[in-house]
């Protein structure tokens, strides 16, 4: 049995907005490569150090960055 989860940014998006800060704001500040934003706009994997350098700069906790949605068993 296999579990198919998926990533959302969503909470990021929205602690950027309360923050009044842009993804681009995120990225020059963490040194961040356009890719892993790209990625985070599409819901793709991150690293677990950039989601970590996120919410230390941010100063959130992990649940303000990403939230797991979709989780179905697929056999």
């Amino acid at each position: 049995v296999l579990f198919r989860s998926m990533i959302s940014y969503k909470p990021l998006f929205v602690t950027l907005a309360k923050k009044s800060m842009t993804k681009s704001d995120l990225r020059t500040a963490l040194h961040m490569s356009p890719g892993t934003i790209a990625k985070m706009a599409k819901h793709q994997y991150i690293s677990l150090e950039n989601i970590d350098k996120i919410c230390l700069y941010l100063d959130c906790k992990v649940e303000d960055v990403i939230e797991v949605i979709d989780r179905k068993s697929v056999v």
